[in-house]
């Protein structure tokens, strides 16, 4: 599995929607509104990076509100 962090800026007064309808999409772990240069912070899973990749540009980026994406992967440096 892959899992990466996906930082989301929306546009003015959407951080909540978009939070609650990104929790929802199939492969999403967490959803959370923040403060910052960012507006909602996704930990996502899928089963390799192309997969990620669909997730983020067919499903998440699809959602209402959105105007930038920035996804992350994460690595384990340890291993």
């Amino acid at each position: 599995m892959v899992q990466a962090y996906i930082l989301i800026q929306t546009e003015v007064g959407k951080a909540a929607n978009v939070a609650r309808e990104i929790g929802a999409i199939e492969g999403v772990l967490q959803a959370e509104d923040v403060t910052g240069p960012y507006d909602v912070i996704v930990r996502a899973e899928a089963r390799n990076v192309d997969e990620l990749g669909k997730l983020v540009v067919a499903r998440i980026q699809g959602v209402h509100g959105i105007t930038r994406t920035l996804t992350c992967p994460i690595v384990h440096l340890n291993s």
